[in-house]
């Protein structure tokens, strides 16, 4: 495990309304965690880490200028003319147009830089915030505008690093990644998500290219999941002999979220960090996808606690029950909200038996 104290890295632009009214992310998320996180006692002023927009230069280290421009004026004019909607996809249901989405795209992709500057130094740094895995270079997708993973695994190659695994655990493929790094070397990518889901990538692996796709059936259990960390994950990363780690921890794979149909718990993800953690690399842990706004601030508060190796409470504090009881979510009816998502922080494990589909998928990654 890396010697040096981990880092929290955070901005309050996030505080800001965003996505708009219909959306799946027009919920509360990384301000929750942060609140959460404060509630507890578990975040500080000497391990967080304000990070900074990013500048146009390193915005075009991946991304078009054309895109960049684009973005840029519409966010100054207010609005999305359509030949520009229809070239970038955004103004799009999918990616919609909002007031500050140029500040907070870029400011989620400055988020991931530092982080990945903070791991060289030997530390775990954690970026809720960031996880935009769909974004492509020349248009929006998946309700990404720019990819910050891509930024935090171009940063730690410019620091020297030979060999990064790029590890996705979002319910969806990780595809924008993917496809970033397919011709790079030094870069290998693997992702853990729902087959037969969108982005509809993603359904087998090219190791030829570095690339090691996991597509699970829908109901996969911790059992399961569990199978494949101990007997996919973790020994590639001795396999490509990785010098760094960056992880894509997506709530969506979470039971009760409402755009999927995995059915895993948090505390079989924190396990799974844990184990990546304790490989003793350079490692940015970033969030992603995640529309259920109980598990996926549960499940991000959690994971900092973890890697601060804080002691859990078995029920949450009143305010921190009050916090979560006032949360509201379109996609969540009420009747379906579990009464432990308002007074604990781990799930129960969602344990069961490994079904032939999941064992068949080891031999292939």
């Amino acid at each position: 495990m890396p010697d040096a104290e981990p880092f929290f890295v955070g901005s309050d632009i996030y505080r800001k309304p965003a996505f708009g009214f219909n959306h799946p992310l027009n919920i509360v998320r990384h301000a929750a965690v942060n609140d959460l996180l404060q509630m507890l006692g578990w975040l500080d002023e000497t391990r967080f880490r304000e990070s900074q927009p990013a500048t146009i230069e390193q915005l075009l280290e991946f991304h078009d200028r054309a895109y960049v421009r684009a973005l840029q004026y519409a966010n100054a004019t207010g609005k999305v003319e359509p030949d520009v909607r229809e070239r970038y996809q955004v103004g799009t249901f999918e990616n919609p147009f909002f007031p500050g989405l140029f500040e907070r795209a870029s400011m989620t992709v400055g988020g991931s830089i530092l982080s990945a500057e903070l791991a060289t130094q030997g530390r775990v740094v954690f970026h809720p915030s960031g996880g935009t895995h769909h974004g492509r270079t020349d248009r929006a997708s998946g309700f990404c505008y720019f990819n910050d993973p891509v930024f935090a695994i171009l940063t730690l190659l410019k620091h020297g690093s030979e060999s990064v695994l790029y590890i996705d655990l979002d319910a969806h493929h990780g595809d924008g990644v993917e496809d970033a790094f397919f011709e790079e070397r030094r870069v290998t990518t693997l992702s853990i998500h729902e087959a037969k889901r969108w982005p509809f990538s993603g359904a087998h692996s090219r190791p030829e290219a570095g690339a090691y796709n996991l597509s699970v059936p829908r109901g996969i259990n911790d059992s399961e999941f569990d199978y494949l960390i101990e007997n996919a994950v973790l020994p590639l990363v001795d396999e490509v002999r990785a010098d760094a780690l960056v992880l894509c921890c997506g709530a969506d794979c979470l039971a009760g979220d409402p755009l999927s149909k995995m059915e895993l718990s948090n505390v079989s993800l924190w396990d799974a960090v844990d184990s990546l953690v304790e490989k003793g690399l350079p490692t940015v842990i970033l969030g992603g996808g995640g529309y259920n706004p109980w598990t996926v601030t549960r499940y991000w508060a959690g994971m900092w606690g973890r890697i601060c190796g804080r002691e859990f409470p078995e029920q949450l504090p009143q305010d921190a029950v009050e916090y979560l009881s006032a949360m509201e979510c379109d996609l969540v009816d009420e009747e379906d909200v579990d009464e432990s998502w308002l007074t604990t922080l781990a799930d129960i494990r969602h344990t069961g038996p490994i079904r032939e589909e999941i064992l068949s998928l080891v031999p292939a990654a």
